[in-house]
């Protein structure tokens, strides 16, 4: 080309060098560091299946250039106190401002606290705590404190802690031990910290997935004599419960907050229809119409990703083994397929099973170029992701969270969150769908807590009908919503009490 100057001069026009984009070759560009320095740092964020032969280039964490491992870090918070282990206590006023958000969505905790805050009903409880360490958690941590509880806590997924909230929480005075990218040891560190304290046994747990209570019970058996209860929120952690009370091992009441309607139907059913969409699209910009999509497991969690994904234009499968859910999914419209059917022409597979191996390396050979792979169960035992870590397949990390595993022959599939819990892992979920859950998550505490001796015996028990209609009667003044109430002659002609309970403990909501 020429350029024509204002005189009439004809010159030549400068000659442009295309660069070309190079992205696994140049990773130290982006991080802004050596290739050896982030390797290094990878034995403490990446699980323990991982080498560093065959991890990623990047760091889960979301923090910062201080690779420092927390456990090696000695911080204190403003009042004095280094009893608590996060990643950077300093984080703490962006932490705190997060909670104050959550607090608004979450209007029945916020009036749990300001009901029962006089009564203190669980004064004197010793509550240790394993769940996800969010915002939400937070508001659920502080209820409880202002109930009276004294709490320590733990992460139950070592990718879905907030930093900055596990900060807010440790500069409020809460013994947190808990940071996003934990190895496999530091989160089994964590829990003992909890656990192990001089001076400190709890009388209450609260889990989610059961880690906590079969920690306890491998370490220190001897602490369920002044222990009153547990209190479990997932599907995995309530099947080791019935495992344990089957086998004549569970030696303190359990509540199974997972199978009360309001978790099961909200935090199951309608936050996994909203937080799907939201963990793909965060991680991989995709777009579902017209995409294929294998969803395995059609329970509650199912029903809500296979919802959202038809409204989305998405083609969906669905795998079950239990035939009343599969004839459910037949009846809303989906295909019953076996995995080994639809594995080679697929877009997305998604676990949602809580079982092991639901996808193994014989499925995942088999998948077409660039097919996307993640998990809503709670447990990463869905995907044998452990099968991928061999020689012969690459991994290179594309951003947080999403891993693409090449094969000899360039085939790559895209791997989420390295098959952990997708929503939680990758995305948020809803706050207000939260609050139903911490809410029961709560009374359940407060009524094992004080409950009288004999009241419940060493097996599960589902949160009492009665306080599961509470729990939705607390959150209906959000929606300006107006219950019916019945006559005494219609209460009457049902056999009802006119505050209830409204449903028999047998009925299907």
């Amino acid at each position: 080309e020429a350029l024509v100057s204002p005189d009439g001069t004809v010159t030549e026009a400068p000659r442009t060098v295309k660069k070309q984009i190079q992205f696994a070759d140049q990773k130290q560009e982006f991080n802004k560091r050596p290739t050896k320095i982030g390797r290094r740092s990878l034995s403490r964020s990446i699980s323990q299946s991982s080498t560093d032969s065959y991890s990623s280039a990047a760091s889960y964490t979301d923090s910062s250039d201080d690779e420092t491992s927390p456990r090696d870090k000695q911080q204190k918070n403003s009042k004095g106190s280094s009893d608590f282990c996060v990643k950077n206590i300093k984080q703490a006023e962006f932490g705190r401002r997060e909670i104050e958000i959550a607090e608004q969505e979450m209007p029945a905790l916020m009036a749990l606290r300001k009901r029962a805050q006089g009564e203190k009903p669980l004064a004197g409880a010793k509550i240790v705590g394993c769940t996800h360490i969010t915002a939400q958690t937070a508001v659920l941590m502080e209820t409880l404190g202002a109930l009276g509880a004294q709490c320590r806590w733990a992460a139950c997924n070592i990718y879905s802690t907030l930093n900055e909230v596990a900060a807010a929480l440790a500069e409020s005075g809460f013994p947190v031990f808990a940071w996003k990218g934990e190895s496999e040891d530091d989160f089994w560190w964590c829990i003992d910290r909890c656990v192990n304290v001089e001076g400190w046994q709890p009388n209450m747990i609260l889990d989610d997935g059961g880690d906590l209570t079969h920690w306890i019970y491998k370490k220190y058996p001897n602490m369920f004599k002044k222990i009153k209860g547990i209190v479990e929120e997932s599907v995995t952690g309530v099947h080791r419960l019935y495992q344990l009370s089957k086998a004549g091992k569970l030696c303190v009441p359990a509540m199974n907050v997972n199978d009360s309607v309001t978790k099961q139907k909200f935090d199951n059913l309608y936050c996994c229809r909203e937080s799907i969409l939201d963990g793909l699209k965060r991680t991989t910009d995709m777009m579902f119409g017209g995409k294929q999509v294998v969803v395995c497991g059609y329970g509650e969690v199912g029903k809500g990703c296979c919802a959202a994904l038809k409204a989305m234009g998405s083609i969906v499968y669905v795998t079950e083994i239990d035939p009343i859910c599969a004839l459910q999914a037949c009846m809303d419209g989906f295909r019953l397929v076996k995995l080994n059917e639809v594995i080679r022409q697929v877009d997305i597979v998604i676990t949602c099973t809580g079982n092991k191996n639901v996808v193994t390396r014989e499925h995942l050979d088999r998948m077409k170029n660039s097919c996307i792979v993640c998990n809503m169960g709670h447990s990463n035992t869905e995907i044998d992701v452990a099968s991928l870590r061999t020689p012969e397949l690459t991994w290179e990390r594309v951003r947080s969270q999403v891993d693409h595993v090449i094969w000899p022959d360039g085939k790559r599939i895209v791997l989420l969150a390295e098959g952990r819990l997708l929503n939680l892992s990758c995305s948020t979920v809803p706050t207000f769908v939260l609050s139903i859950t911490a809410t029961t998550q709560a009374l359940a505490l407060i009524e094992l807590y004080n409950a009288p001796e004999g009241r419940y015996k060493q097996d599960v028990y589902l949160l009492p009908k009665k306080m599961d209609e509470y729990v939705a009667s607390l959150h209906l003044p959000t929606f300006d919503a107006h219950l019916t109430e019945l006559t005494d002659e219609q209460a009457k002609y049902l056999g009802l009490n006119k505050n209830g309970p409204f449903k028999p403990n047998y009925y299907r909501y």
